[in-house]
């Protein structure tokens, strides 16, 4: 599997993603909301995209569909409740599908709700797991739940996906909010040593060479998955009072989340 992550340089810091098979050639483009670009990186690499798939309805997802299909011919690939919000649809996905990119690709769907309640991300498996998390999981944050979407629903997919997936799983997440986020973490954990060495990591650098993080780096960094640490507790205590000293794990994530929606 060969990942081509795109920065598309707009005021929503998306990223956009071709994965292709080395052997013939072919690509997925995932969101290629900004189609030029994505079509640009596959003539310099000589691939064909014959398939794209959006993660989820939001316009910074799908808004490049149309022209990417106009161009390719590709197929249109979304999650399988997700008809009604994205047009030309093709092929509806759900929990458990896999998706082949040539002859060496495969990816595994996740039903994974929250951000929006049709939401689709992509494993792959192998030698190199990696994660496209859309605007589920962000590198060293997790999505807002303001355009349609649920918070304990998204908890739900952290705590019952996400958080389960191998430690060196790469995360292609939907955006750049890495350097915002990691400053989140600091404000709610100030003695994060991993949140504050990845941000002086990051000082200076380029989103387009921006690392990838791994899910074993996430666990240390991304506050939404670190629910248990004694640290987040008492200083999310300070900003409500009214919690109990042992909160459960999903009334961390919600105010957290709550926290992180006005920072």
């Amino acid at each position: 599997m060969i990942v081509e992550r795109i920065w598309t340089g707009n005021a929503y810091r998306n990223y956009n993603y071709l994965v292709a098979c080395g052997e013939t050639g072919e690509a997925l483009a995932i969101d290629p909301l900004d189609h030029e670009k994505c079509l640009q990186a596959a003539k310099v690499k000589g691939w064909q995209i014959t398939q794209l798939l959006n993660t989820h309805e939001h316009h910074d997802h799908t808004g490049g569909n149309a022209a990417m299909v106009a161009a390719t011919g590709a197929k249109l690939i979304a999650h399988y409740r997700s008809g009604a919000s994205i047009p030309g649809v093709d092929r509806g996905v759900k929990a458990g599908d896999v998706i082949k990119v040539g002859k060496t690709v495969e990816l595994e769907c996740l039903d994974t709700p929250g951000h929006t309640m049709c939401h689709i991300c992509l494993q792959a498996h192998g030698d190199t797991p990696a994660l496209f998390s859309g605007d589920t999981l962000f590198n060293a944050g997790a999505g807002n739940c303001h355009n349609g979407g649920n918070v304990e629903e998204l908890y739900t997919t952290f705590a019952n996906q996400i958080a389960r997936l191998p430690d060196d799983t790469r995360v292609y997440a939907g955006h750049d909010y890495i350097e915002n986020n990691l400053k989140f973490t600091l404000a709610r954990e100030p003695d994060n040593a991993a949140a504050q060495e990845w941000l002086n990591k990051l000082e200076g650098l380029d989103p387009i060479t921006t690392p990838v993080t791994t899910l074993g780096e996430e666990k240390r960094f991304n506050t939404f998955m670190r629910l248990d640490s004694a640290s987040v507790i008492a200083a999310l205590r300070e900003s409500f009072p009214e919690l109990p000293a042992k909160p459960d794990a999903k009334l961390v994530f919600v105010k957290l989340r709550e926290l992180r929606n006005k920072w």
